[in-house]
């Protein structure tokens, strides 16, 4: 009697056949590329001559020894595009270097000069809009003079004696005493001089040059009597008709007249 056969398991058919793969990740990125904006210092140039360059930069920095701080710059040239000279860029990177600024752009040239920066390893900034000036007509400034009428300077009254040695001055007007001047006193005045009293001192009229001013006196015995620089002493006596009466004093030209006063 034959033998039953005996059933053989296979795994491999009867249930499915599972395989994991693993995948390698991919590695984050090392380098972004993002724009920035970058403030720059402009050294605009205004002479090709690196000589003088470097004395003005020498006595700017001995003045502030800490105006730059290895600052970045652009090399602005649109006040030197004109000149017709070559700019040797490896000798001006190299002396502004030396005065702690970092050169590393340029800006404004003409296309020599640009060429030249690019090959000292300068980049290309973008130029900046510049106006031009506009011709425009010169313009005529008229001066109007206008008279206007100030008003009188005020009146300066003296109502008390002076003494010797006293002075008093009325600056840019007239004075008026009230009372004795005595010997020694003095009286000053840019304008006329009124004096209802004895004047026994010295009476200076129109002392800012006022050729005009007069010197008035109910008692004239003045020991010195001048309007406008020219002057009158008391060694020269008055007549009897003027002396201890009243009277005015004016100019005549360049001579000074005493007169009585009519009362």
């Amino acid at each position: 009697m034959p033998k039953a056969a005996t059933p053989i398991e296979s795994p491999a058919f009867d249930q499915p056949h599972r395989m994991a793969v693993a995948t390698a990740a991919k590695p984050s990125a090392l380098l972004e590329l993002r724009s920035a904006a970058l403030t720059l210092v402009a050294v605009v140039l205004k002479t090709t001559d690196l000589a003088v360059l470097a004395q003005e930069l020498a006595e700017r920095v001995a003045m502030t020894p800490d105006l730059f701080d290895n600052d970045a710059v652009a090399v602005d040239l649109w006040r030197v595009r004109e000149v017709g000279e070559p700019i040797d860029f490896g000798a001006l990177i190299t002396l502004l270097r030396s005065h702690r600024l970092l050169p590393v752009a340029v800006r404004g040239g003409n296309a020599e000069q640009m060429a030249a920066a690019a090959a000292a390893g300068l980049a290309e900034a973008p130029d900046v809009p510049r106006a031009v000036p506009r011709e425009t007509e010169p313009v005529v400034l008229t001066e109007l003079v206008r008279e206007v009428q100030l008003p009188p300077p005020p009146v300066l009254i003296v109502d008390k004696p002076l003494r010797s040695g006293q002075q008093v001055y009325a600056r840019g007007g007239d004075l008026v005493v009230l009372a004795l001047v005595n010997d020694g006193a003095e009286v000053i005045a840019d304008g006329s001089i009124h004096v209802y009293a004895p004047l026994r001192g010295r009476a200076l009229a129109g002392t800012k040059g006022d050729t005009a001013a007069r010197i008035y006196s109910t008692c004239m015995q003045a020991q010195l009597l001048s309007i406008a620089g020219v002057y009158r002493t008391g060694e020269a006596a008055l007549p009897e008709t003027l002396n201890g009466r009243a009277a005015q004093v004016h100019l005549d030209g360049d001579i000074l007249v005493v007169e009585a006063l009519s009362c």
